[in-house]
């Protein structure tokens, strides 16, 4: 089993860029590809998606410093850090469950593909960690190794069906075609801001003012393009973070670059998506009655859009503001800020791009999130404890990406229920 695992967390270690496009080119073939359109395609995704990881490196190495310097200025001071998804997933993946939970979320895909439960392949195992961490927490509060599988599980099913359920709005908003989003961050924000977004929409006085990229251009001309949009949203987080004006500026051009290189990093990720999808839908026209097959693949792809990219900026300071002052909260947010327009692509796409709206439903769920991974805190600090990028932390520890996620909150508390029961 070690060796096993060892094996799994190499493969796993070399990241999207290498196993989404294996699992293309497999899948590829399996949908009756030529082998060298298939290899084509398949390394076309693997250089989107370097470039996608490429750019959103730029945004974490750029607001990273920014947020950790509004951290220092202001003197937050609360109990409990945000350690951020790297070192959450990389404890799922070294969790004794993760091997057994890799091989079956592998296999209940297929099933409930070939049993028409979901219409979803998800390829990107990559994020099997969220259904992983799931069944790992659920393993340090009840202790039973099968229960925990059954979390897991359930929590692949959910994040399948939700991907279902809102690819056709996923699709139409973010130009995705035959793509659903099976990223378990990005649903567990979803589940809980999309209806909340319809209750802020129909607000009197909010339900009409309309405000994505488009009207603010027309508004305030070239301030509503996303080249100044992100330099503008950048200068004013460079300036709260104590930046002198050169450096809050400097700052800025990297969030312009952020909202135009995203989209073209996209876009050649979806050429080399394009020939899978007619495939699939080829394989499920002979196979399935003409099923829609939807490929199932990171939120990564929405978060280039600028109304989803502003809403995530934006939401940034609000985040440290909101944490400091609610009550009971005791999470520090820090290594999930830069990670935040992944939380809301539901939400924006459920808004259709509505800036003021989005972010006023964003402010909320995070804000619920926060006391989401209050709670959470001790099973996920157990769940860290005893890695290198861990070792050094004597706080309790926490992440916006696993502890303030609403649907992996909802399955740590059923695993509280039953903690006794076994």
């Amino acid at each position: 089993m070690d060796s096993f695992l060892d094996v799994v967390q190499y493969i796993l270690g070399l990241g999207p860029t290498v196993i989404i496009p294996i699992a293309i080119f497999l899948i590829a073939l399996l949908f009756k590809v030529k082998v060298g359109k298939a290899f084509v395609s398949a390394l076309t995704i693997g250089v989107g998606f370097t470039g996608v990881n490429l750019v959103t490196g730029l945004l974490s190495d750029s607001l990273g410093p920014a947020t950790q310097a509004m951290v220092e200025r202001f003197g937050f001071s609360l109990t409990v850090i945000d350690i951020g998804w790297p070192a959450t997933a990389s404890g799922a993946f070294a969790s004794s469950v993760a091997p057994a939970m890799i091989i079956l979320a592998l296999a209940v895909n297929f099933v409930m593909l070939g049993t028409r439960l979901t219409d979803t392949l998800n390829i990107d195992i990559w994020n099997f960690h969220h259904f992983i961490v799931v069944a790992a927490l659920s393993q340090i509060i009840t202790g039973n190794f099968i229960f925990s599988l059954a979390m897991g599980v359930l929590m692949e099913i959910a994040c399948l069906k939700f991907a279902d359920y809102f690819a056709p709005m996923i699709q139409e908003y973010y130009g995705l075609e035959g793509i659903s989003l099976t990223t378990g961050s990005s649903i567990g924000y979803g589940m809980l801001g999309i209806p909340i977004g319809w209750v802020v929409s129909k607000i009197p006085g909010l339900k009409n003012v309309e405000m994505d990229a488009e009207k603010i251009q027309e508004k305030f001309g070239i301030f509503g393009q996303p080249i100044i949009m992100g330099l503008v949203i950048g200068f004013i987080i460079g300036l709260l973070a104590g930046y002198d004006i050169g450096k809050a500026f400097q700052l800025g051009v990297s969030m312009s670059a952020v909202m135009v290189l995203m989209p073209r990093m996209v876009k050649i990720l979806m050429e080399g998506l394009t020939p899978i999808s007619e495939a699939a839908q080829g394989f499920a026209d002979k196979y399935f009655s003409g099923r829609q097959i939807n490929i199932g693949l990171d939120a990564a792809l929405a978060i280039g859009n600028p109304e989803n990219m502003s809403v995530g900026l934006l939401l940034v300071p609000i985040t440290l503001l909101i944490a400091v002052i609610l009550p009971g909260n005791k999470v520090l947010p820090f290594g999930d800020l830069a990670t935040i327009p992944f939380y809301v692509c539901y939400i924006t796409a459920s808004r259709k791009g509505n800036i003021l709206h989005s972010l006023i439903t964003g402010t909320i769920v995070i804000g619920c999130g926060l006391y989401f991974a209050t709670s959470m805190a001790g099973p996920h600090t157990e769940l860290l404890q005893g890695l290198d990028a861990t070792a050094n932390i004597t706080q309790q520890m926490a992440s916006l990406d696993t502890g303030g996620n609403f649907l992996k909150w909802i399955f740590v508390e059923i695993s509280r229920l039953f903690a006794g029961a076994f």
